[in-house]
């Protein structure tokens, strides 16, 4: 009976010893696997970035730079392109160096005060680019249907009026982003780590948050720039009196469309990732 127990004692504490070192295994390959992640991103993420950081500021740098230093290209139009410009410009400011800081360090070195802060103005980089853009499709508009009537409209002053506009609702509507945004601190395989991140265990809704971005950025101003431009080809299609088109007419309104089509598809394309 002794010799029976012995031996199930045995069997037993060599299945446990397995156990332990299969799950010891385990976590030493996960570990592994992390410690393999980390050092990816460390080194594929700045360059990632720094290309995106770099291309971002000359470029944008040097639309800015040839239109202010041209006083004959300042018309409505080169006005919000400038805007464009500038919020792609600070775009590139707040998100790229601090977001590419935020993947390649375990800590996140810029206080939580800070990451309120770039958070807040991602955001409102972001819509300030997309409404510009919507203004663009709006002044393109009026100037092909109305084109005498908007003459009046479409000066260099209610452009400034309507820039000015968009960045004081956006500014303002953005508030709430900085609140919800925060230095987390996480344990991440026995290590202590911190992140800018959205504060959901606070109360904020996650949920509710991505849902309202995905709204204000992506969808409504598809719509928008879908809507004028769809407006816009109905209007060029129409057919002169007597329903006589000459060829190069056709051809033309067909290479409009071509290019109205192209437009909002990068647009829906491009902006879709960040959503």
């Amino acid at each position: 009976m002794d010799s029976t127990e012995d031996e199930f004692y045995n069997i037993c504490l060599n299945l446990t010893t397995e156990e332990v070192s299969l799950g010891s295994c385990n976590y030493s390959s996960e570990y592994e696997n992390g410690e393999l992640l980390e050092k990816v991103v460390s080194r594929v993420v700045p360059i990632f970035f720094g290309f995106i950081g770099i291309v971002g500021l000359v470029g944008n740098a040097l639309v800015v730079l040839v239109v202010a230093a041209n006083p004959g290209m300042r018309s409505t139009t080169n006005l919000l392109i400038i805007n464009l410009a500038v919020a792609d410009l600070l775009f590139v400011i707040f998100c790229v160096p601090f977001t590419a800081t935020d993947y390649v360090m375990p800590r996140w070195p810029f206080g939580d005060w800070w990451c309120k802060v770039v958070q807040y103005f991602i955001v409102v980089t972001a819509h300030a680019s997309v409404y510009t853009l919507v203004l663009m499709s709006l002044d393109r508009f009026m100037a092909v249907v109305h084109p005498i009537a908007s003459m009046s409209i479409r000066t260099e002053k209610n452009a400034l009026l309507a820039i000015a506009c968009i960045w004081v609702v956006i500014l303002t509507t953005a508030i709430p982003v900085g609140i919800c945004h925060g230095e987390r601190e996480y344990a991440y395989y026995h290590r202590n780590h911190s992140s800018c991140v959205f504060l959901e265990e606070q109360g904020y809704s996650r949920l509710g948050f991505q849902m309202s971005f995905f709204l204000s950025s992506y969808v409504i101003p598809l719509a928008l720039i879908s809507v004028l431009y769809m407006c816009m080809l109905t209007r060029l299609w129409k057919s002169a009196p007597g329903g006589r088109v000459s060829a190069e007419s056709r051809r033309g309104r067909k290479k409009v469309t071509r290019m109205v089509v192209v437009v909002v598809v990068v647009f829906a394309v491009c902006w879709c990732p960040i959503q």
